[in-house]
């Protein structure tokens, strides 16, 4: 029977230590560059994400950014209107809002009796719903005319009704976009404490 010698000891903690910063390095990446997940914790994009839905978001697809600044390093594309996105709350940087995109550069957008308009055209959104059938003279309902200025996107939130958006606070920066959101990968109902299972997999639309 072999004995283990000091220095096997010292080998095999080694390689430890190893894989661990290995891994931790790869997570670190994999979470800064390529994909990054987020917890819904409003309803503001309701019905598309419900609270407690768990998301995945592509981080790679409008480009290699760098992490701290937002910068682009490798451009892959810009955000399109319907994107749902990720991004840094303009007004406070440290939380994540998550909008879809319904203005890009360049793009005059009006919002009159509820209605949205998009270069004088009605945007269509399937996924977008109002709940309140009360006309407020708030920028809710009424709001606008206003242009896209370039390296900005105009968002708002599926529930019309229920959303802080680009309506209130203005435009999003392309530098403050995280990504991407494509995938739900767990739903959890805490009112009926159960898990919405037909949610699982689901594309976001």
């Amino acid at each position: 029977m072999l004995k283990k010698t000091p220095g096997m000891e010292k080998s095999i903690v080694r390689e430890y230590v190893e894989a661990i910063l290995i891994a931790l390095l790869l997570a670190f990446f994999i979470r800064t560059f390529v994909v990054q997940a987020f917890k819904i914790p409003s309803g503001s994009m309701i019905p598309t994400l419900l609270v407690g839905d768990h998301i995945l978001v592509n981080k790679f697809g409008y480009g290699v950014k760098n992490p701290l600044t937002g910068a682009t390093w490798i451009a892959v594309g810009d955000p399109q209107r319907h994107d749902v996105i990720v991004f840094k709350y303009p007004q406070n940087p440290s939380q994540d809002f998550i909008k879809r995109v319904v203005g890009v550069a360049g793009d005059r957008i009006e919002v009159v009796r509820k209605k949205l308009f998009v270069n004088g055209e009605p945007f269509v959104e399937p996924n977008a719903v109002n709940t309140d059938a009360e006309v407020l003279p708030s920028p809710r309902d009424n709001m606008g005319p206003v242009t896209v200025p370039p390296g900005a996107v105009f968002v708002m939130g599926d529930n019309r009704d229920n959303s802080h958006d680009s309506r209130f606070w203005g435009f999003v920066d392309l530098k403050s976009i995280r990504g991407k959101a494509f995938m739900l990968y767990w739903s959890w109902d805490s009112e009926n404490f159960t898990v919405r299972w037909n949610r699982l997999g689901k594309i976001i639309p």
